[in-house]
């Protein structure tokens, strides 16, 4: 009984360090307090992603995530996937999004890199050339057999980051690590609630994404407790929380050859 109370006031502790990490954060960075209305932000390009015409003969495989618009950019990430073939001189954009369309994987909702609601993204998957060539097809079927496409919950999922999710765990060559602030990448149900974390190589049980536990091979080891992750990234350093996602070391998965 004493473990479980120690670890309840520890992990409320970390709640809250994090959350107010998580408040300065955005009061420093201004894009989530914009006191705009989400049709009148910023969702241009943020100029992030490589100019697909210089780079026409290479394959291209880019993941981003940016804070969710308004107050909730304070607790969870919006994550989407941008892809080309060597020859094309344009992106394909794929994301999960909740409203206008009986479909929620969309197709170009916006700018392969725009600002998600007025929130810059950052890049968590950079491959190109013959590696990312080899992915795109297995790409395009791991978002034709995403089994949610026509249900979202922002909590516990399914949700834009069981989408991605569900890539990653598809196509384990990405190497993908969402956030701990990805809230929804840990959704399962409880039919098969043991499988592969996001990141395609490793182990994960979980209960609908509310209880559960990761050991992967970019996300280290991850505890969930109702949607909240927190845990240690041992191969590149960082504590992973909830609301911040990420204290440590940057990690940016690349494979340019």
């Amino acid at each position: 009984m004493i473990y479980l109370k120690t670890f309840s006031i520890g992990f409320i502790c970390v709640l809250l360090l994090s959350f107010g990490q998580s408040w300065f954060k955005a009061r420093q960075s201004g894009e989530v307090f914009t006191g705009q209305n989400w049709w009148a932000a910023r969702r241009d390009s943020t100029g992030i992603a490589p100019d697909p015409v210089q780079l026409r003969e290479t394959a291209i495989v880019q993941i981003y995530a940016a804070p969710t618009f308004g107050w909730r950019g304070l607790v969870a990430v919006h994550p989407w996937i941008i892809f080309k073939k060597a020859g094309e001189t344009r992106y394909s954009r794929y994301d999960v999004v909740s409203w206008g369309s009986d479909n929620v994987v969309r197709r170009d909702f916006a700018a392969a890199d725009a600002y998600w609601y007025g929130s810059r993204p950052k890049l968590l998957v950079d491959h190109r050339g013959a590696g990312a060539e080899a992915m795109i097809p297995q790409i395009e079927a791991a978002i034709g057999s995403y089994p949610y496409p026509h249900t979202y919950h922002a909590w516990p999922g399914p949700n834009s980051n069981t989408f991605v999710a569900h890539i990653g765990r598809e196509v384990p060559e990405l190497r993908l690590d969402l956030p701990a602030n990805a809230i929804g990448k840990d959704y399962r149900t409880l039919r098969h609630p043991i499988g592969l974390p996001p990141s395609g190589r490793g182990l994960q049980v979980s209960l609908l994404g509310v209880l559960g536990v990761t050991l992967g091979a970019q996300e280290g080891v991850e505890v969930n407790v109702l949607g909240f992750n927190m845990g240690v990234d041992v191969m590149s350093p960082a504590l992973r929380l909830p609301f911040i996602g990420r204290l440590g070391h940057d990690k940016v998965v690349t494979d340019k050859s």
